[in-house]
C-alpha cells in the first residue's frame, strides 16, 4: 500500500501537467509571468528544498534540467531545423537521462565537497562536448546520435531518436530498480524526472510542452525530498518501523479505550556479544517483520531492541492473543547464520538458556509487557510506564512470556 501511494504521487504530478499543457494559453493577463518563470521558480524551489535537507544527487539532478531548459530556450524553442537544434536536441536526449540514471544509483555524497566537484565536473564536461560538437560542425557524431538502431517504425512518430529512447528507457529502468530495492521516494522521484524529460522532448514541437514538463519533473523532485525527509524523521532506518517520535505524536490523538504493549529482545547484549552486531540487526529486522504483522496493532521501534506495539480502540483481553501468537512465532523462527567467522570474546560469553541455539541456526525469543488505559492511567504516558513494569514481571518471571 505505502509503494502504491508513493507512485500515486509522481503519476498525479505528471497528470496534471498532462492537464495543464492545453490551458497554458489561456491563462489570464495576471498570470502571464507564470509562462517565463514559472520554471525558473519550480526549478530554484526544488534547488533551496534540496540544500536545506542535504541532497546533493537531487541538487545535481535540478541542475541538469536547468541547463536542459537553458538549452530548449535558446536553441529549440523555435523548432528543430539546423544543425545546432538537432546537435543539442540530441546531446539532451543521451546525458539528461544518463544523469538522472547515475545520480539514482549513486550514494548520497552532499553537495560542496570533492564528491559534489566531480559530479558537477561531468556534467560540466557534457556541456563542453556538446559546444564542441556545434561549434566545431561535427556533423558526423550528430548524424551517428540520429542513426537508428533498427529498422523499425514503431518510433516513427516520435522526434526523439533512438538511442536517446533507449538512454531514457534505460534512466527509467535504473531508477525504478533503485526505487524497488531500496523504497526510498527520492529514487521514485529520479524515475518520475526521467519520465517527465522523456514526454517533454516527445512534445518538443508542441507549445508549452517542454516548459511544463520540465516544470513538473522539478516538482517530483522537490516533493520526494520532502517525503524522504518526513521518513527518515518518522520511520527507524534498520527495522522500517515507525519511530518513537511517530509514536509520541500517534498518542496525542488517542481515545479513551487503548491498549500499550512493550516488547523487549530477551538477552540481546549477549546476542550481540556472541555473534556480533551484524547478526544482531538481522535480529531486529526479523523481529520487527513480525510486529509489522500483529494483529490489531501498530508496532513502532522504541530503542534500542525494545519495541512498542499500540492498540488502539482495543482492551487487554483482546489485544493478549495477538501478543501470545507474536511471542510464539519469534520464538520458533530459525535465523541462519551467514558469517562463518565469530569475534574472539565468543568464547569468554555464557549463552543464556532460551536466547539463542544451534550453530547454524539461532532463534530469540521476547518478553512483553502489557497495559490498557483506566481511570487510573488516563495519559498514555501512563499506560506505557504500566506496560514497562509489566515487561519487568515478564523477564523476572523467566522470560519469554507476555506478562500484564
Amino acid at each position: 500500500m505505502r509503494a502504491l501511494l508513493s507512485v500515486a504521487v509522481p503519476a498525479a504530478v505528471l497528470a496534471a501537467a498532462w492537464f495543464l499543457v492545453p490551458r497554458m494559453s489561456e491563462l489570464p493577463a495576471s498570470l502571464a509571468g507564470l509562462k517565463v518563470y514559472g520554471v525558473y521558480f519550480v526549478l530554484a524551489l526544488g534547488v533551496i528544498v534540496s540544500l536545506a535537507f542535504r541532497r546533493g544527487r537531487v541538487v545535481f539532478a535540478l541542475l541538469t534540467l536547468a541547463l536542459a531548459y537553458a538549452g530548449y530556450v535558446v536553441f529549440l524553442k523555435s523548432g528543430l531545423a539546423g544543425f545546432q537544434a538537432r546537435t543539442m536536441f540530441a546531446a539532451l536526449c543521451l546525458f539528461v537521462p544518463f544523469n538522472l540514471a547515475a545520480l539514482s544509483v549513486l550514494p548520497e555524497r552532499g553537495t560542496f565537497n570533492v564528491h559534489g566537484a566531480q559530479r558537477f565536473a561531468v556534467i560540466a564536461l557534457e556541456v563542453a562536448v556538446t559546444w564542441w560538437i556545434v561549434l566545431a560542425a561535427r556533423t558526423g557524431i550528430t548524424a551517428w546520435a540520429y542513426a537508428p538502431l533498427a529498422e523499425t517504425t514503431l518510433f516513427a512518430a516520435s522526434p526523439i531518436p533512438h538511442t536517446g529512447l533507449a538512454m531514457m528507457a534505460l534512466g527509467a529502468g535504473a531508477s525504478g530498480v533503485a526505487w524497488f530495492i531500496k523504497r526510498s521516494p527520492l529514487d521514485l522521484g529520479f524515475a518520475g524526472a526521467v519520465i517527465a524529460f522523456g514526454l517533454a522532448m516527445n512534445g518538443i514541437a508542441t507549445p508549452n510542452v517542454f516548459p511544463v514538463f520540465i516544470a513538473a519533473g522539478a516538482l517530483i523532485f522537490t516533493i520526494a525530498v520532502l517525503q524522504d525527509t518526513f521518513r527518515m524523521a518518522f520511520r527507524d532506518e534498520l527495522t522500517g518501523l515507525p519511530s518513537r517520535r511517530d509514536l509520541n505524536e500517534r498518542m496525542m490523538g488517542l481515545g479513551r479505550r487503548y491498549t500499550i504493549a512493550m516488547v523487549d529482545v530477551d538477552h540481546f547484549k549477549n546476542f550481540n556479544d556472541t555473534y556480533g552486531h551484524d547478526l544482531g540487526d538481522q535480529v531486529l529486522k526479523m523481529v520487527a517483520r513480525k510486529l509489522a504483522e500483529v494483529g490489531g496493532g501498530t508496532a513502532y521501534r522504541y530503542g534500542g531492541e525494545e519495541f512498542t506495539v499500540l492498540f488502539p480502540g482495543t482492551d487487554l483481553n483482546h489485544a493478549m492473543p495477538h501478543l501470545e501468537a507474536l511471542r510464539g512465532e519469534i520464538a520458533g523462527y530459525k535465523l541462519a547464520l551467514r558469517a562463518p567467522d565469530r569475534p574472539a570474546k565468543t568464547k569468554s560469553v555464557k549463552r543464556q538458556r532460551g536466547a539463542f541455539r544451534d550453530a547454524k541456526a539461532v532463534s530469540v525469543t521476547v518478553s512483553i509487557g502489557v497495559a490498557q488505559r483506566s481511570d487510573k492511567l488516563a495519559a498514555p504516558v501512563d499506560v506505557i510506564k504500566a506496560a514497562d513494569r509489566a515487561l519487568y514481571r515478564a523477564k523476572n518471571n523467566g522470560r519469554n512470556r507476555v506478562s500484564r
